[in-house]
């Protein structure tokens, strides 16, 4: 009872310190010591017998893992993005999409140009960055309130985009590792559930929207808004958009002999075409690649941070227990894997690191039970896209307070609307639709 308790208690605090400002590569570690602490887990290798878990050891394995796995995706993800930015190559796809749409569409503008570049394997964080400018000026013009743009910019990133079949976002290529499947697994069930998010999440967001402005609500400017550099020349849309098709591409033709190692080539493919079809654009190409550099480690740091709570949480004995519970649902496996999937995200506030601890546990599991495996990754990407986005995550954190400059108390109702509850309905159509067959 009492490392249920603790379980419970340490996630509620890296909740409540997230939501507080504090940086997740230290609240981490706390949260995890409250759960270390209450299941009587001894603190340091030294103390503990031959094969028994600790919190260092425990932590520091989880945290080093998922670096272990990922940190050449992230590197390349997020250097692709800073030379996409750095080129004016992002600006130019953005402002391209926005133009065409109008004002009069402005949340759908802002919105298609975020899911247009993270489809292309651009990272979120810059995705958000990029896109960011353009959606300030047209709410102004659109006398929007502001407060929904974070919203806007994460319905178009961290939901019918990045867990959808052929996306080139890690966490469509976890599930490869421990499933053996493909990027595109289960694509004829995904293709029908991320048509369906975009819909009703669009129309959702807009009906907020709406609501706000009928009680009085307006833009509000600030001294600190960005200003977009009209005076720059930027490559042509088109042409800026072929890097984003270099990316899908290459991860198609290699991904079934590399599984998700085919990421690495794509991406890197991803960074040369920008250079090559933008270098007369750039304002300094390294720079990017530094400041590309830097993201990728505080991103990889902040999901790492999460994923070593989880590697402290599931060695306590409350976390079999949730397990095992999940897991024996009655129904189809489906549902105890996508909620199992789901839940941990939730604690670890990430849908990378969600998968990261889930899957090596859950996936021999439902595997040795028959379970279709394109079923089941199709599943446990959409379900690790929808708890993920609680307050405490990274991406929530960064693009609601850093980018945005809102506070969670303003901007967070919208964001949880949509990227929480929107797709767990898709991810209850995709449980609905593999129990008919479709898919499988």
């Amino acid at each position: 009872m009492l490392s249920m308790i603790g379980l419970i208690g340490g996630l509620a605090l890296l909740i409540i310190l997230t939501m507080r400002g504090m940086n997740l590569l230290v609240v981490g570690p706390i949260s995890a010591l409250v759960v270390a602490l209450t299941s009587g887990m001894p603190l340091f290798p030294q103390l503990a017998g031959e094969g028994e878990a600790n919190f260092v050891g425990s932590y520091m394995g989880g945290f080093s893992g998922f670096v272990t796995s990922w940190y050449l995706m992230f590197l390349l993800g997020a250097i692709f993005g800073k030379v996409m930015e750095d080129s004016g190559a992002a600006d130019s796809v953005s402002k391209f999409v926005v133009e065409k749409l109008g004002m009069k569409y402005a949340v759908l503008a802002i919105v298609a140009a975020c899911a247009i570049l993270t489809y292309g394997g651009v990272s979120l964080f810059v995705v958000a960055f990029s896109v960011y400018p353009m959606a300030i000026s047209l709410f102004k013009q659109a006398n929007l309130p502001r407060r929904f743009i974070p919203a806007a910019l994460a319905f178009g990133s961290v939901t019918f985009t990045m867990t959808s079949a052929g996306s080139p976002e890690i966490q469509n290529w976890i599930p490869i590792e421990h499933l053996n499947t493909s990027p595109y697994a289960g694509w004829e069930v995904s293709l029908i559930v991320a048509v369906f998010m975009m819909i009703f999440g669009y129309w959702w967001l807009k009906r907020m929207i709406t609501k706000a402005i009928s009680r009085g609500e307006k833009f509000e400017s600030r001294e600190s808004d960005p200003v977009m550099d009209k005076e720059r020349a930027l490559p042509n849309p088109f042409v800026s958009m072929i890097p984003l098709g270099v990316v899908l591409i290459i991860s198609f033709i290699f991904h079934d002999d590399l599984k998700q190692s085919a990421l690495i080539i794509a991406l890197t493919g991803g960074v040369v075409s920008t250079y090559i079809l933008g270098r007369k654009y750039f304002k300094s190409f390294w720079d990017a690649v530094s400041a590309g550099t830097m993201g990728a480690l505080i991103a990889i740091g902040n999901t790492a941070a999460v994923v070593g709570f989880g590697g402290v949480a599931q060695k306590v004995p409350a976390f079999e227990v949730a397990v095992n519970a999940m897991t024996s649902i009655p129904g189809s496996p489906l549902i105890g894997g996508a909620i199992a999937v789901s839940v941990i995200a939730g604690m670890t506030g990430s849908a990378s690191g969600g998968q990261a601890i889930a899957l090596p546990i859950l996936a021999p599991h439902y595997l040795d039970m028959g379970v279709n495996a394109e079923a089941l990754h199709r599943t446990v990407a959409i379900s690790s896209g929808a708890l993920d986005s609680l307050p405490h995550n990274g991406y929530v954190v960064t693009t609601v307070r850093a980018i945005c400059g809102e506070t969670h108390q303003a901007a967070y109702g919208p964001v949880a609307a949509v990227t929480v509850i929107v797709p767990l309905i898709g991810l209850a159509m995709a449980i609905v639709l593999f129990s008919l067959g479709l898919g499988i």
